[in-house]
Order: C-alpha cells, then sequence, then structure tokens
C-alpha cells in the first residue's frame, strides 16, 4: 500500500472499497501458492502481507520499503512481521509487488533483483496500474513512470527472469467510471497542482463499489480485455 494513499484515508483504510477488493484479488490469485513466507516489497505499512498472514495462508512476512525509518518487527495474528529497508538473499516463496514497479525507472532491473534473492519455484504476485491513457494528475502525484497493458506488464516479468502463470486485468467493472471521471478532470484541473483520486468515499457508495468489485473476483482470470490494474503471478524457474 502505497504510503500517501494511506495517509489520506485514514481510518478507512481497512474497509475502503478499492484495498478490500484489491485484498480479496490477492488471496483469489494466489490460492494455489504455498505461501509460508511471504517478502512484501514497497509494502508501506504490510495491509497485503497482514491479509495473507490473517487468513491463515502465511506464517510470517517480511515487509521491505524504503519509507521505514528503520527496521522494526511486530506481530499479525500471531506470527512475526519484519520491516526492512533492504534484504540479502530471502526464503521467501512469495513475493509480493503490489503497485510497485511504476515508481521506478528500471522495472526490468528492480524485478531481477528480488528475482536473484529468492530459491527458483518461488512465485511472484504483481499489480500495476493500467493503460497509459489513463494517466492523470493521480500518477504524477504518486510518482508514477508510467502505466501498462497486461502483454506490456508479462513482458517485462519474463525479461527479469520469471515465466508467466497467469495474468488478467482487475477493477473492470469501475473502468468506464474512472475513464469518465479522469476525461472530466482533464478538462477542469488544467493547470492545477497534481492530486490523489483516492479518498474516502461514502458509507453508501463504497458498499456499492465494494459489490461490485467482490462479484468481479470469481470471474477475473478471464479479463484479458480492460481494466484499471493489470495483475500477474509469476514463478521464478
Amino acid at each position: 500500500m502505497d504510503l500517501k494513499e494511506e495517509h489520506l484515508l485514514g481510518d478507512q483504510v481497512a474497509t475502503h472499497w478499492y484495498y478490500t477488493a484489491k485484498r480479496a484479488a490477492l488471496l483469489a490469485a494466489t490460492r494455489d501458492v504455498a505461501a509460508g513466507h511471504v517478502l512484501d516489497v514497497g509494502a508501506g505499512s504490510g495491509y497485503f502481507s497482514r491479509a495473507l498472514i490473517r487468513a491463515g495462508r502465511s506464517s510470517q512476512a517480511t515487509c521491505v520499503d524504503l519509507g521505514y525509518p528503520a527496521d522494526s518487527e511486530e506481530t499479525e495474528a500471531g506470527r512475526p512481521i519484519r520491516f526492512r529497508t533492504s534484504i540479502g538473499l530471502t526464503d521467501a516463496n512469495l513475493v509480493l509487488m503490489m503497485d510497485v514497479i511504476e515508481h521506478v525507472a528500471d522495472d526490468v532491473g528492480l524485478v531481477a533483483d528480488y528475482a536473484g534473492k529468492v530459491q527458483p519455484g518461488t512465485h511472484f504476485l504483481i499489480t500495476v496500474p493500467a493503460f497509459m491513457w489513463l494517466w492523470s494528475g493521480h500518477d504524477v502525484f504518486l510518482e508514477h513512470y508510467r502505466r501498462y497493458t497486461l502483454a506490456g506488464i508479462e513482458a517485462v516479468l519474463r525479461a527479469a527472469g520469471l515465466s508467466i502463470v497467469a495474468g488478467h486485468y482487475f477493477y473492470g467493472g469501475v473502468l468506464p467510471m474512472v475513464a469518465a471521471v479522469r476525461g472530466v478532470r482533464r478538462l477542469t484541473r488544467a493547470g492545477q497542482a497534481p492530486a490523489s483520486d483516492m479518498g474516502r468515499v461514502p458509507p453508501l457508495l463504497n458498499g456499492l463499489l465494494s459489490g461490485l468489485c467482490a462479484a468481479e473476483v470469481p470471474v477475473m482470470r478471464l479479463n484479458r480485455l480492460g481494466g484499471t490494474t493489470a495483475m500477474v503471478l509469476a514463478r521464478k524457474a
């Protein structure tokens, strides 16, 4: 979770439709992966690795983020979580990169670096923002370098030495709304300082969007057409 977005959402983080939907998608995408030790890269608060632990899918997690003021350790549901600014070789068998590689100039290099830290057979779950035509002040605010097509992110992962297990788009149901809102904002906010689209939403709208995304999760693996996020499960051979 991007720390900038977490600060914007405050205490709604745990119930916000966007993150509850991505958490459900993560659990569904990794349901067949043995994830004893999770390495969560660019983890922020550790939202996603905590979700795996709470679901009984992981026994420990290591969260890596340059934004941490110092190394520290916590527990979640009685399981250890380590927070580190960097790591070396690791025995993690699932690596999460949830909306991370769009933040660096060398996306292939970042993935390859972490692929070199894990053993063969380790799975990677990667999410990235989809489609450059959705580029907006939201991306500028979050310091993105790019957005991706599904084929584009799969090519990055192959170039980094990984093989593709499954890939699809997510948030397909909200894509028309997001496209419309960003189109209007391009016209009405020209010249204004870039800002995130993420923010608190009223309970009724939050519930409606949560339900729309929840209905998408069971069939998301069939969607190679469109959404606001591309999600890929890959594996180090």
